[in-house]
């Protein structure tokens, strides 16, 4: 099959004439941990050869259960962690580790962690929390004031001045995540990663962040690359989904496209546990736990815990011995919808789509 036609090999994002903000080319992520299958120091593979773009203004979600990778690849992207293989850029540029250079990189490429309550100095007030970064990279300014107070404001905390001589413990969870997005806000960054931002939020306060991230996108251009094991978040917020396992991006395309027609067992099961999902058979188990990074299974690394291939779907399609043994090509990260998976590649996707009715809960 030509690079035309198969959908795992064809380039995507190279007809746009646009370059995207942010993106992984081929990025590898390896640490040594223990002992491996012979007795050596073992290699895990945290990420392994993942392509993924952002274009600016775009919010791209990356999705996957605990232990895929998608942290460690929001790191690498951040500039926390060097890749071992493949590259980060940034506007089309390579991403330097120098330390000059990284310091600018980070007041344009900022972090929104998960944990508030975690990554926030119980003993500062709002004011200098909010006002770290700024003197990191700029020192007292005359007007450091009004800039954490606009920050404060952009954020969402209104009026800032009820703020400003607060303290964590004497915040609502919603707050203290509006206060972390203001001390990334209070750079004027292009891009923000965001590690699990609601994860840690009542259902009642999340969907005010998840709008909040939005109206920062529509009022200030900003583009997002959101780690997230919920596919609901995703629908809520993304332009773009991209599904990781295992170190790898098995399914990447629209929000509409994968959600409403996911293609990939993995992302069909992943789907089927949300409560407005549209699905009517009721949720696909997934048998065991993710593999050890340090033993990634020989073919597909999905495929001691595919559905389709334990429910005879991929030996009736004739591609179970594929599955078994040829790993499917890495899939590039840019617009279109591809999947990383011999059977959808035979079978054209799922023969019952999944149908999502509306926004799903977060």
């Amino acid at each position: 099959m030509s690079a035309e036609t198969d959908p795992l090999t064809a380039a995507v994002g190279t007809d746009t004439g646009e370059t995207p903000i942010l993106r992984a080319e081929a990025v590898e992520v390896a640490f040594s941990s223990g002992v491996g299958p012979g007795g050596g120091r073992g290699t895990a593979r945290a990420v392994d050869g993942v392509d993924l773009d952002v274009a600016a203004g775009e919010i791209v979600a990356l999705v996957g259960e605990s232990g895929c990778g998608k942290t460690t690849l929001a790191r690498t992207l951040l500039g926390l962690e060097r890749p071992t293989g493949g590259r980060v850029l940034f506007e089309g540029a390579p991403l330097s580790h120098r330390s000059r250079d990284l310091r600018d990189y980070r007041r344009r490429v900022q972090l929104v962690q998960q944990d508030p309550m975690g990554s926030l100095n119980p003993r500062r007030t709002v004011y200098e929390s909010v006002v770290e970064g700024l003197r990191i990279h700029e020192g007292t300014t005359v007007d450091e004031y009004e800039r954490v107070a606009g920050a404060l404001s952009r954020a969402g905390l209104r009026p800032p001045e009820r703020f400003l001589s607060r303290y964590p413990h004497e915040l609502s969870g919603g707050q203290r995540q509006r206060v972390v997005i203001a001390g990334a806000l209070i750079l004027d960054p292009e891009v923000l990663v965001a590690d699990e931002p609601v994860a840690s939020l009542d259902a009642s306060v999340r969907g005010e962040i998840l709008r909040l991230m939005l109206e920062l996108r529509e009022n200030l251009g900003l583009s997002a690359l959101v780690a997230t094991h919920d596919l609901g978040l995703a629908w809520n917020i993304a332009d773009r989904v991209a599904v990781m396992y295992l170190g790898r991006v098995v399914e990447v395309g629209t929000v509409e496209e994968v959600l409403s027609a996911p293609e990939h067992p993995y992302t069909r099961a992943l789907l089927s546990v949300l409560p407005d999902s549209g699905v009517e058979e009721g949720p696909v188990v997934l048998g065991g736990e993710p593999p050890d990074p340090k033993r990634v299974p020989t073919g597909c690394r999905f495929h001691p815990r595919c559905p389709v291939l334990a429910s005879g779907e991929a030996e009736r399609a004739g591609v179970a011995d594929m599955c078994t043994s040829v790993d499917p090509e890495v899939l590039a990260g840019g617009p279109g919808h591809r999947t990383a998976c011999h059977w959808a590649a035979r079978v054209g996707g799922p023969e019952s789509p999944r149908t999502v009715e509306g926004p799903m809960s977060s």
